[in-house]
């Protein structure tokens, strides 16, 4: 993919992101993830029913790179069973570590394949994934059957 086209894929989704509203739906999991180094501070909403995440939703001041990956992954995981998100999100992770992953179930996730170069880009970009990691494992830990 063109460099200029990432740019205004991210750049897009940072303008115009995508469920971005705050709720106090009791029906949401919500799971709070900051970046220590900048102003990164997001509120994760994530809703599950029968092992599917139905709706997620995000709130709170962040970078672009941020804001950006948050809004491109809610859109990749809407939809997906719990482990298929596992999977998305560790081949993001994969990628921003320059390891072997799945080019193809990232999607428009892919626009984030050179930022390993900037280190410290490389958490704004994970950011969301750790939030929505922590409350998976919680929603797992808490419905073990």
């Amino acid at each position: 993919m063109d460099e200029e086209v990432k740019r205004e894929i991210i750049m897009d989704h940072y303008s115009n992101p995508k469920n971005r509203i705050r709720t106090n739906d009791p029906n949401y999991l919500k799971v709070n993830t900051s970046n220590s180094s900048c102003i990164d501070n997001l509120d994760i909403y994530l809703k599950i029913k029968n092992n599917i995440i139905e709706n997620i939703v995000f709130d709170g001041e962040a970078c672009a790179i941020s804001i950006s990956s948050t809004s491109i992954m809610i859109t990749n995981l809407i939809g997906k069973s719990i482990d298929e998100a596992y999977e998305y999100i560790d081949n993001f992770e994969k990628m921003l570590n320059e390891k072997e992953y799945n080019k193809e179930l990232l999607k428009e996730a892919i626009v984030y394949d050179n930022i390993y170069k900037q280190s410290n880009r490389k958490n704004c970009a994970f950011l969301p994934y750790k939030g929505i990691k922590e409350a998976l494992d919680d929603y797992r830990r808490n419905n073990a059957k």
